[in-house]
């Protein structure tokens, strides 16, 4: 029962974390009116929050480690809210940095992935990790198709404001959640054999399957935040309705709940590392197939169903697969330190389109490099050797004379 309310508890941060993030592309060309600054911009402050989480994941991975979920949830809660409401409340380009940039990025950094996922790598058995993983990527899924109506129903409504604000009092609810997410390790005999911190990331680094892991992680970052981001403004410029936007976030949301427990299952049965490489590879297919093909609802809804299968499923098998090599003692770190390539990938995806856009009037080129890109990925992947490290040296007092 006890695994059972942390899975329900980390599907639960997740979906109101993930969900409140993945509605930042509907207030893109609200933000830039109210503003009055170029889409590029407002497309840049939205960017900052990917490398303000990236660079502060291995340190909230890292204190949850060491203090547990609990009070690192709750404070990144309040972080994340407190971002959100400074853009609500101040018009200035300055609470758009501060605000939808640095807290917000902090904020997630402490209620996502890193937490979460090193949290249940933790509480359960490792034959469940795989799968507990994917069930709480797919609550990330659920707050996607639920956030992104519900921000675009307030924001119709009642205006950008109170939309976000709406969003952060959601998040001030979910603080408490981490709570749940504290128990005692599901193995704790396997923890004895686990480094000290500072030799596993040394030994992190030197690993080249944790190498390809971290680049190969960038390309998700890439492809997801610039579909997140700029899906909405790329549908309008082709003469559909406003609210096709919002429909397609939600459907990648809806389809994601599917996807990341299928990822999660698969990667209980199959090389994490196999499952990681075809995922990047129909994704990278998925995307060419959608520029070249004609601008209707029907073909933006079977892009977006498409690309809901394969959204957040390379977490649940990511953190996995880091958990398999290194074991699980410092997995909030190691995990946090490959998540760091990911949100490089998300600061370039979501700042590029808005800036290839400036100067060229199109999103082409873009979805070019991002279909481009999932080909790279599933190469570096392939490759990967999931055999986990070399057992640890026993103790000092422990080896025979």
């Amino acid at each position: 029962m006890g695994a059972t309310a942390a899975i329900v508890a980390g599907g639960a941060i997740m979906s109101v974390a993930m969900g409140a993030r993945q509605s930042f592309g509907l207030y893109l060309e609200p933000l830039a009116q109210g503003y009055g600054q170029p889409l590029g911009l407002i497309a840049f402050a939205i960017a900052l929050h990917n490398l303000a989480w990236g660079f502060a994941q291995p340190f909230a991975g890292a204190a949850a480690d060491r203090l547990g979920p609990a009070p690192v949830v709750a404070a990144g809660a309040v972080l994340y809210a407190s971002g959100l409401a400074l853009v609500a409340l101040s018009a200035t380009t300055a609470a758009l940095l501060i605000g939808m940039g640095l807290l917000v990025g902090i904020g997630i950094s402490c209620t996502t992935f890193g937490v979460v996922m090193a949290a249940l790598g933790r509480a359960v058995a490792p034959e469940r990790r795989s799968m507990a993983m994917g069930l709480a990527s797919a609550g990330g899924s659920l707050g996607q198709a639920l956030f992104v109506p519900l921000a675009q129903g307030v924001s119709l409504h009642a205006g950008t404001a109170a939309s976000l604000l709406t969003l952060a009092a959601c998040l001030l609810l979910a603080a408490p959640l981490g709570l749940l997410l504290s128990r005692p390790p599901a193995a704790p005999a396997a923890a004895a054999a686990e480094l000290p911190w500072r030799p596993a990331v040394r030994e992190a680094m030197r690993h080249r399957g944790f190498r390809l892991l971290t680049l190969g992680f960038f390309t998700c970052g890439f492809q997801l935040a610039f579909i997140g981001t700029h899906l909405p403004a790329y549908l309008m410029l082709c003469g559909l309705p406003s609210g096709a936007g919002a429909m397609a976030l939600a459907v990648i949301g809806l389809f994601n709940m599917i996807g990341s427990w299928a990822c999660g299952w698969l990667g209980g049965r199959l090389p994490q590392q196999q499952v990681l490489g075809w995922l990047y590879l129909l994704r990278g297919a998925a995307i060419l197939l959608f520029f070249l093909a004609p601008k209707t609802s029907g073909v933006v809804f079977i892009f977006a169903a498409a690309m809901g299968l394969m959204w957040l499923g390379t977490v649940p098998l990511t953190s996995a697969l880091v958990a398999t090599l290194f074991g699980v003692r410092h997995l909030g770190m190691l995990f946090g330190l490959c998540f760091l390539s990911h949100q490089l990938g998300s600061f370039v995806g979501s700042w590029s389109g808005g800036l290839v856009f400036n100067l060229t009037g199109s999103y082409a080129l873009v979805w070019m490099a991002t279909a481009l890109a999932g080909v790279v990925a599933a190469a570096l992947h392939f490759p990967i050797d999931a055999r986990p490290r070399h057992a640890a040296p026993l103790p000092v007092m422990a080896r025979k004379p």
